[in-house]
């Protein structure tokens, strides 16, 4: 870990504007595209970035906003990562938003986030707030290899249900599907289930599939011959070095998560996830426990 002043906290424009207080990420998730070379990380990944002045930032840029927003993070690291125990920049910069009259769109697999739920919950009443998480496996042993630093897919299922009993609406993001190794209809529907249990207001997939770039690329096919022996080569027979992996069940998987989302009238093309991930109205109408 590793601290910096940054010259500045917000990217985006209009309705909705993001933000990282940490760069790089401690999950170790296998897939990760964060770690792609795209990103041009001038250090290593699992050396945290730390945006020491990412408070400071945030309260100046927030005053200048004519126009209440959603303020979203957590889409390139994690901001409920092992350092945010001790440094709470997160909280802190919750804090901010709070005091401005902003909204929150939190992407996290942390259930560290249930510390800031209190903040949340003030958010999502006097302005709004989406708690988004990431569910790829529901089999514990397999998320202990494919995301081994942070909690199960079980402890991020109660952490949405803790929100729904505040009345904080959730997104799931049911991605990625990796080819031959979560991509069965069991575990699909099996996540799908507990999301229409808990009351998510809407599931993000982009086709059942994984996506790998250079650099992460390295990274995922060195995992799969560590844990998967022999997967590599299946992958590169089939794939090649193509940006986008299909499941070959892709079709048959999104029928599943298709019906299953429209059964239960959850959101489930990603437009009108994000369109109310993103959105703020001029007045926004709170969840009550009567419509959960």
């Amino acid at each position: 870990m590793h601290f910096v002043d940054a010259k500045g906290i917000l990217t985006g424009s209009g309705g909705y504007y993001g933000m990282n207080v940490y760069r790089g990420c401690t999950h170790g998730c296998i897939y990760c595209d964060s770690r792609s070379r795209c990103y041009q990380f001038t250090h290593p990944f699992e050396d945290i970035e730390v945006k020491r002045n990412a408070p400071e930032l945030l309260e100046k840029a927030l005053k200048s906003k004519r126009k209440k927003c959603m303020i979203g993070t957590g889409a390139m690291s994690d901001p409920y990562m092992h350092c945010e125990e001790n440094l709470r920049l997160t909280r802190r910069c919750l804090e901010i938003i709070l005091e401005k009259g902003f909204g929150a769109a939190i992407q996290t697999k942390s259930d560290r986030i249930l510390r800031d739920i209190d903040l949340l919950s003030e958010i999502n009443r006097s302005a709004k707030c989406v708690v988004q998480m990431t569910l790829t496996t529901y089999d514990d042993d397999l998320c202990r290899i494919l995301e081994p630093n942070v909690c199960n897919t079980k402890r991020r299922i109660e952490v949405l249900e803790e929100m729904r009993k505040k009345g904080i609406p959730t997104i799931v993001w049911l991605t990625p599907i990796l080819p031959f190794i979560n991509d069965t209809e069991d575990n699909i529907t099996a996540i799908l289930n507990e999301c229409v249990r808990v009351g998510v207001k809407g599931i993000i997939d982009f086709g059942m599939g994984l996506t790998l770039r250079e650099g992460d690329r390295e990274y995922y096919y060195a995992a799969l011959d560590k844990y998967f022996p022999g997967m590599k080569e299946r992958y590169i027979k089939r794939y090649g070095n193509a940006y986008e992996l299909p499941s070959p069940k892709a079709k048959e998987l999104m029928g599943v998560f298709q019906s299953i989302c429209k059964d239960n009238g959850i959101l489930r093309a990603p437009d009108e996830c994000f369109r109310f991930m993103q959105e703020l109205p001029d007045k926004y109408p709170q969840m009550s426990i009567f419509d959960l």
